[in-house]
């Protein structure tokens, strides 16, 4: 599931292209409508042509909302930048493109809107070449540029089929099952209650779950949850998700608050960050300054401590320890948007370096930077979990090599990882070392077992009277190497997740069960077998009674004992020829194809066919033309 976002000055058509491409307009308030201005975030979503749906973040172009502009575009996959025809690069185009390039948002298109305002094609051609000096040098240099009139619909196919390729190619949303949904919107639905929705950034969602509002700390439970107004059994990472929650009001929860499990994050009013200074700020950074910053869906007032510096200057970079007025969650990695509060302006932006800093810090400690220099590059652990994160599933000694750790380092990392549920042992002995090992990360083994459950589950629900789906099929279907595949499965079936029956796996509650026809038919069926209990319908006979699938269904589950090609006998019938055999042998000490014909007073082909898969199954053994009881 994937999100974009759009971006541009006010009143360059951001939310009528949405209108356009989606059928629904994302100005929802009476205010925004009555100006034809949006204050607030707008949602709406849009089917691609494979099949994919995509949410659709409405921003404000406005400057005295650009507050909000950041509340939506922190969680977005790409962006489109819209630029009206008529008037072309604006202020707000630029702020916009710079926050988009702080938060390092890689893909995007950009949008040359309203051309049904212009005739001259010359203008256009003029416009789209101040656009492509103003991408020079940010993340959108390569982005493709369309041409689009939302009133005509001129450029919307081109768009949709640019929007599918860009989506394609960027990568999903690692999920680390921890999951945590910034807060843009809070509202009431009678007979429901409170819902939030935000962009969810990691890991998944249940309903029935308990979870936790941070950093205000009041608890609840997920009654519901909706993607695109449509209710979902789980909410996945990277996903536009509504959560119904129970127990909470409205005026207990706000935007930039984050919903998460209980006890997985905890606040914090200090941060240490990475800072880059925009090249075009108005003045520099001094140490002690006050200012805005903006994380998630989040925005509280900071103070700024330079370390190692007293001032940053326009286009430098550098290392800041934030004192915040208000807690915030954050992970490391996570962006962040720093602007004046007064006269407002964006500043820059960065990453979190480490969102739980243990002490206020000496501003000028050469080993306070080298610290910092060293957990921007992350921790061996971190190291390790995104290598393994990248590679999937492998021996440890080919995700150490990726992540280009030291031998000493690895036990620490591997440790680590294991006991916080990050990275799954999958395979090894004792006589292997840990190098060798066969592991998968905790994201990979969600996405894979998930991918198993849906193929056995939709196997189950097409062929319900199949026992299972051959370990072939299933292999084929999720395209793992062998190794990899035995050592899930193995892993699921000790923890009672699916069953191995043979070549066959099969759900643990699964079951044929028949239908009404079915089990009229099968009645049928055994009516004729106790008519003539030794001399049952043949096999052909059967499957034109009840249908060969049906047939094998009773056979599978051991209502027929087939015993040959042709031959198949009523489950109770024949138990009852396997214990007359064996008392007519521990009496006479073998048994003849005549005397069994006799003992059972039918004909030959049935006694053959009985005697020959005693055989088969070690129940006894011939001798010429006697049969007797193996040992």
């Amino acid at each position: 599931m994937r999100v974009i976002g759009t971006a541009g000055h006010v009143d360059h058509g951001k939310s009528t292209l949405i209108a356009a491409l989606t059928g629904t307009h994302p100005d929802r308030l009476k205010e925004e409508q009555e100006r034809e201005m949006t204050i607030e975030l707008g949602f709406a979503w849009l089917t691609l042509p494979n099949g994919e749906e995509i949410g659709i973040v409405d921003v404000p172009g406005h400057r005295d909302f650009i507050g909000n502009m950041l509340a939506g575009v922190g969680g977005i996959d790409a962006v489109l930048l819209v630029i009206a025809a008529d008037e072309g690069v604006m202020p707000q185009t630029r702020e916009h493109l710079a926050i988009l390039d702080l938060l390092q948002i890689q893909a995007g298109i950009v949008v040359i809107s309203k051309i049904d305002m212009i005739d001259d094609p010359d203008w256009l051609d003029l416009i789209e070449g101040d656009i492509r000096s103003i991408l020079n040098g940010t993340l959108l240099a390569n982005a493709p540029v369309v041409r689009v009139s939302s009133r005509t619909k001129t450029g919307l196919d081109e768009l949709i089929n640019l929007l599918s390729i860009i989506i394609q190619d960027s990568p999903s949303r690692p999920d680390l099952g921890r999951p945590r949904l910034p807060i843009d919107r809070v509202f009431s639905i009678p007979g429901f209650g409170t819902v939030v929705t935000g962009t969810l950034l990691d890991g998944t969602f249940n309903p029935g779950e308990e979870v936790e509002i941070l950093p205000g700390k009041q608890s609840g439970r997920i009654r519901g949850l909706q993607n695109h107004k449509k209710k979902k059994g789980m909410a996945v990472a990277g996903s536009r998700t509504a959560i119904n929650i129970s127990g909470l009001n409205v005026e207990d929860i706000q935007r930039g608050e984050v919903v998460v499990h209980p006890h997985q994050y905890i606040p914090t009013r200090m941060l240490d960050i990475s800072l880059r200074l925009l090249s075009d700020a108005n003045g520099s950074l001094k140490h002690g300054s006050e200012v805005k910053l903006f994380i998630g869906t989040s925005e509280t007032l900071a103070k700024v401590r330079l370390l190692g510096k007293d001032i940053l200057e326009p286009g430098q970079t550098g290392w800041v320890q934030l004192e915040l007025r208000s807690p915030v969650v954050a992970v490391r990695g996570d962006r962040f948007i720093l602007r004046r509060p007064s006269p407002s302006e964006t500043l820059g932006g960065g990453s979190i370096v480490d969102p739980h800093p243990k002490y206020r810090h000496k501003r000028f400690s050469t080993e306070v930077i080298t610290n910092l220099e060293s957990l921007s590059l992350g921790s061996p652990a971190d190291l390790l979990l995104q290598a393994s994160l990248a590679i999937g599933p492998a021996q440890l000694k080919d995700v150490i090599l990726r992540a280009r750790l030291e031998q000493a380092q690895v036990q620490g990392a591997y440790n680590e990882l294991v006991e916080n549920g990050l990275l799954i042992y999958l395979k090894g002995d004792k006589q292997q070392t840990l190098n060798d090992k066969l592991v998968i990360s905790q994201s990979h083994w969600i996405k894979i077992t998930g991918q198993i459950d849906q193929v056995i589950n939709e196997y189950h629900r097409n062929q319900p009277l199949k026992p299972g789906i051959s370990r072939e099929e299933l292999k084929s279907r999720l395209k793992l190497s062998t190794p990899i595949y035995n050592s899930i499965l193995a892993r699921l079936a000790a923890g009672n997740q699916l069953v191995e029956n043979g070549s066959l796996i099969v759900k643990p509650d699964f079951k044929i069960t028949f239908t009404p026809n079915q089990l009229a038919s099968i009645k049928g069926l055994l009516e004729r077998f106790a008519q003539s209990p030794f001399s049952p319908p043949a096999v052909k006979e059967c499957k034109n009674i009840v249908g060969e699938d049906v047939f094998n269904a009773m056979v599978e589950i051991g209502e027929l004992r087939q015993v040959s090609g042709e031959v198949v006998f009523c489950k109770q019938d024949y138990d009852s020829l396997l214990l007359k055999t064996c008392q007519f042998i521990e009496q006479n000490g073998q048994i003849t194809v005549a005397e069994a014909r006799d003992l059972f007073k039918t004909s030959r082909r049935y006694v053959l066919a009985l005697l020959e898969y005693l055989d088969s199954i070690g129940f006894t053994a011939r001798d010429g033309d006697l049969r007797r009881l193996r040992k």
